[in-house]
């Protein structure tokens, strides 16, 4: 179980900004690879690694996946306002749609700021005609992404 200090700003010094940096650019560097490019032992390097993870800094550890290599070649951002009375609902229905892969919960004149990946362009009207039924929608096709997400630290 994690720390309760989430709420707690967490002090990072070089090494341990470092060692987030590397795991970042590849969540399977091994230890004692982590080790030599900090110059400490391994050992110790775990020790951090470990009190990171308990403080909460290191959530976790995942992979990236390319959705052109499965296909999804177009990326498009949807602003949702949901209808009176359908936030349940609508938050449930972008659950349930799997191309919808990340979503934020706003402020502002939308409600809901999603990520959908498609296939083709063909496959965005039946996705949206779902979500029409208990909310406004407003798309916008992305054309580039020039930063992708990337460390705060």
């Amino acid at each position: 179980m994690r720390s309760n200090l989430r709420n707690q700003e967490i002090q990072l010094d070089g090494t341990d900004s470092k060692l987030i940096e590397l795991l970042y650019e590849n969540a399977r560097t091994p230890i004692a690879e982590l080790a030599r490019a900090v110059g400490m032992t391994a050992p110790s390097v775990n020790e951090r690694l470990k009190r990171l993870e308990d403080n909460g800094v290191i959530d976790g550890y995942r992979i990236d996946i390319n959705p052109v290599a499965l296909g999804y070649s177009l990326m498009s951002i949807v602003r949702m306002r949901q209808h009176p009375g359908k936030h349940k609902q609508l938050e449930s229905l972008i659950k349930a749609i799997p191309e919808f892969v990340e979503c934020d919960k706003v402020t502002g004149d939308d409600c809901y700021i999603a990520r959908l990946y498609l296939k083709d362009i063909s496959d965005l009207d039946p996705i949206l005609d779902r979500v029409a039924e208990i909310a406004d929608t407003s798309t916008a096709i992305v054309k580039s992404t020039p930063i992708k997400r990337r460390l705060l630290v």
